[in-house]
């Protein structure tokens, strides 16, 4: 699925491009999350990046597609603010380290294979640390036998079963669903979604 995002941002605007996402800025407006050094994983063109250096923030953002990379450092040097943008896969980091106080993902762990998802959760422990937040969220609904049946004809993601969140991250994180779909409607695209606050605990690794 790489080509795909890399040449959609490298030829066309893709659809998510531009928007500071709603639950983020009213997070960091209330104050639930203070200025620390961030890490925004599938940061694409880096809208979301570049409001927290705007606020304060320390930022790296990541991403696998260079030509995003690329539309992210244009759009930071615009705004006058410093974000280090890395090219990085998040199943299998390299060029980055160090524990984070905020880690952010907005729809780039639900576009993983159950796999990889496993390999990212892994990475998101090495990035925390205790009384780190992590903001996620992520398409989220019963998938249908077609859903699934594509997803692995593809090689991609599925929308997050209800309850994943919990079982993926409950272990080490304290997690608090902050806003999604009350009601899964299958004739509008996301059928549903959610969105989750978590912050890592005190239990050993």
């Amino acid at each position: 699925m790489r080509w795909f995002y890399e040449l959609g941002y490298r030829f066309f605007r893709m659809p998510w491009e531009g928007d500071v996402r709603k639950e983020l800025v009213e997070l960091v407006e209330e104050g639930r999350i203070a200025p620390g050094r961030a890490i925004d994983l599938g940061t694409g063109t880096g809208s979301n990046a570049i409001f927290l250096a705007q606020h304060g923030f320390e930022v790296t953002g990541v991403d696998f597609a260079a030509s995003a990379i690329e539309k992210a450092r244009q759009s930071a040097e615009e705004a006058g603010v410093a974000v280090r943008f890395v090219v990085d896969d998040l199943t299998h980091l390299r060029h980055v380290d160090g524990s984070f106080d905020f880690v952010l993902d907005y729809g780039t762990l639900d576009d993983l294979s159950p796999r990889d998802r496993e390999l990212y959760a892994q990475n998101v422990l090495a990035l925390t640390h205790p009384g780190s937040q992590f903001l996620l969220w992520v398409h989220e609904w019963p998938s249908r036998w077609w859903e699934r049946w594509l997803a692995r004809l593809l090689g991609a993601g599925v929308a997050f079963q209800p309850g994943e969140a919990e079982g993926r991250f409950a272990e080490h994180f304290d997690v608090e669903r902050i806003a999604g779909s009350t009601e899964i409607n299958y004739s509008q695209w996301p059928p549903g979604y959610a969105a989750y606050l978590m912050t890592r605990n005190h239990c050993p690794e």
